[in-house]
């Protein structure tokens, strides 16, 4: 048994969602969104976290690491859970974050999502992107998705990640999982190859790069399902950026291709819950409907907001609603709703009353 196995048991008993290993400091567990130092652990060594790191990769992935000073892959412990691994170097010396990725797949319903997230799972075409912040549980409700799709229908689902966080089993659906650095050079090789491999549902897990993205959209165009997903908080900025990572002689195309294309985009956040026990999710939904095409197309995002406001009875919501929602159900307190909120002046009264 590694030794580090002791600390990753430790994670999932104090339900936490990340390991922090730095050089000159002791390992510390974020638990409910805070970092809180492992009690009575000695303060790591450089040859200490060197053990510690270097028991549990390849030795072709340690070679990387120490030529490029960053790592990442995945750690797998049989009965606790799944790790995703970031090694790193910084100027205290050697350093390591551990994500945990539950050992169980969460499902739609176990993560409490509305309706809307759930019908995701039902399209036949179009891309689909989910949004936010790293460690906004982008991947979580993705992989729920995926899982309903895997337990309803019988499709070929590929998935492209670095590293590969949930790994699903076989149900009614044939999941193809592949790893970038592992399985293939990139996503965008990946994601060229997977259009000959015949798909039904394809899975990106970063749209980083114009490639990516131009790929992303022409499967979309070609009538398959693709889920990809973007650091942005919002609906709106979700559109700008898909554009405008493209030379401006191509964004008049782009912003056609993605009008006809997109199917949903869902910016998630999570927040802390107001009792402390754990976190809650945030979403602002947008969904395709008629006349939206139009509005992409001309870039007038204000009647897109406009779109989401009056069609909530559709399942769309922006984040501020959600927001409001969650702190007028007690789930989260007033203070963290002004911190995510858009309109600041909207939730101001409610931070004020409690200071």
């Amino acid at each position: 048994m590694a030794k580090i196995d002791a600390l990753f048991r430790m994670v999932k008993e104090k339900k936490a969602s990340d390991l922090h290993m730095l050089q000159g400091l002791p390992p510390k567990l974020r638990v409910h969104g805070d970092l809180e130092a492992i009690e009575g652990h000695p303060i790591l060594t450089e040859e200490s976290l060197k053990e510690y790191l270097h028991e549990i990769a390849r030795p072709d992935q340690i070679a990387k690491y120490e030529t490029t000073g960053d790592l990442d892959f995945a750690y797998g412990l049989e009965g606790v859970a799944r790790f995703r691994c970031n090694y790193l170097k910084q100027v205290h010396g050697r350093g390591a974050v551990f994500r945990q990725i539950p050992d169980k797949i969460l499902t739609v319903d176990d993560l409490g999502m509305p309706k809307a997230i759930s019908a995701l799972a039902h399209l036949r075409s179009g891309l689909v992107l989910v949004t936010g912040p790293t460690g906004s549980g982008k991947s979580t409700t993705l992989a729920a998705v995926i899982d309903l799709i895997n337990r309803t229908y019988k499709k070929h689902v590929i998935t492209i990640e670095d590293p590969i966080e949930f790994v699903h089993e076989n149900r009614n659906s044939v999941i193809t999982q592949r790893e970038v650095g592992f399985h293939t050079d990139g996503f965008a090789e990946a994601l060229r190859a997977a259009v000959r491999e015949d798909p039904d549902v394809i899975l990106v897990g970063e749209m980083r790069d114009l490639e990516t993205i131009s790929l992303a959209l022409t499967a979309a165009e070609l009538g398959l399902l693709v889920f990809g997903t973007l650091h942005t908080n919002s609906a709106a900025k979700t559109i700008d950026r898909v554009i405008d990572v493209f030379p401006a002689s191509r964004q008049p195309m782009v912003r056609t291709m993605l009008a006809e294309s997109v199917a949903a985009i869902v910016s998630q956040l999570l927040l802390k819950k107001k009792d402390g026990k754990g976190r809650v999710a945030a979403l602002e939904i947008l969904l395709r409907k008629e006349g939206m095409s139009n509005m992409i197309r001309e870039g007038a995002i204000s009647k897109i907001l406009s779109l989401m406001e009056t069609s909530r009875a559709d399942g769309m919501q922006l984040m501020d609603h959600h927001l409001m929602t969650l702190y007028r159900d007690g789930a989260i307190d007033g203070n963290a709703a002004y911190m995510k909120a858009f309109n600041k002046s909207a939730f101001e009264p409610y931070r004020t009353a409690e200071l």
